[in-house]
């Protein structure tokens, strides 16, 4: 496993796990003890996703049983929009904190571009300078917003967790991100099953070569470009092949046959939709 120094010089895995959508806490916590078990040293959730305390309860069974310490796993939770503002903000992450039950956090992230995210951010960076953060960052900011901001803050974001995998590569985005020392991080490295990506023709192909899935192809691309990858599974197996990316390394030709896959478009979500926006504004953390 590799780590990246984000902008602060703080190390964190390329590779992380991530527990969207697992709700059930028995299943959850389950996962991410398996993950911890694969290898995984991030583990990547949110206070939407309603299952901080799953995860807090796998992570000190693993330290209980000497599995890890907490100081070699990464922990990254989320700001969710009906949190944001400078109290607010405050709010939701001494909540996330004492459902995970640690006494920091490694990322903290807020989680879409919506609503009062400059208050929110004044409350992060109080947090991070006071040491209950060990980095902050963003997720979902668009290329426009993403710049607006970078451009307004004090403290650049050191992380701004977006959709990426070969058929939404957003190369720009990346590019932009990297002119203010923001990490690109890819949320569906594996584009959450579309696109047939799991048998996909130039992806198994490539996969041929290296005696590897079309899985770890795509996720040994993001990778080798410099983005940080959680791919998602409650499946231990699965789990031990997306971690099992370490020890190849596609060749540029094979990257170009990748990169032509790009569609220029997601089509999982559409940040400028106005429904999307309304949806996410009247969504609340429980």
């Amino acid at each position: 496993m590799l780590n990246i120094r984000l902008n602060n010089g703080v190390e964190m895995p390329l590779e992380g796990f991530g527990v969207f959508q697992v709700s059930d806490p028995a299943q959850c916590k389950q996962a991410v003890l398996d993950a911890i078990g694969a290898g995984y040293r991030l583990i990547d959730t949110a206070a939407i996703y309603m299952n901080e305390d799953a995860v807090g309860e796998a992570v000190k069974e693993a330290i209980t049983t000497g599995l890890v310490k907490r100081e070699d796993l990464f922990i990254t939770s989320k700001l969710w929009v009906s949190d944001f503002g400078y109290e607010n903000a405050k709010r939701g992450f001494q909540r996330s904190l004492d459902k995970l039950g640690f006494d920091y956090i490694d990322l903290y992230l807020l989680h879409q571009p919506f609503g009062d995210v400059y208050g929110a951010w004044l409350a992060l960076e109080e947090l991070y300078n006071n040491g209950l953060i060990r980095a902050i960052g963003v997720s979902n900011f668009y290329p426009g917003k993403f710049t607006e901001f970078a451009e307004l803050v004090d403290t650049k974001p050191m992380v701004n967790q977006i959709e990426l995998h070969p058929f939404f590569s957003q190369y720009e985005a990346i590019k932009n991100m990297k002119r203010y020392g923001c990490h690109p991080q890819a949320w569906g490295p594996l584009a959450e099953g579309n696109h047939g990506i799991f048998s996909h023709p130039v992806l198994s192909l490539i996969g041929k070569n290296h005696n590897k899935s079309a899985a770890q192809i795509a996720l040994k691309w993001n990778v080798q470009r410099g983005v940080s990858i959680l791919p998602k599974s409650v499946h231990k197996e699965r789990m031990e092949q997306n971690i099992d990316i370490w020890d190849f390394e596609l060749t540029g030709n094979e990257i170009k046959q990748i990169d032509a896959l790009d569609l220029g478009h997601s089509e999982i979500v559409d940040h400028n939709s106005p429904d999307l926006v309304r949806y996410l504004l009247s969504a609340r953390v429980n």
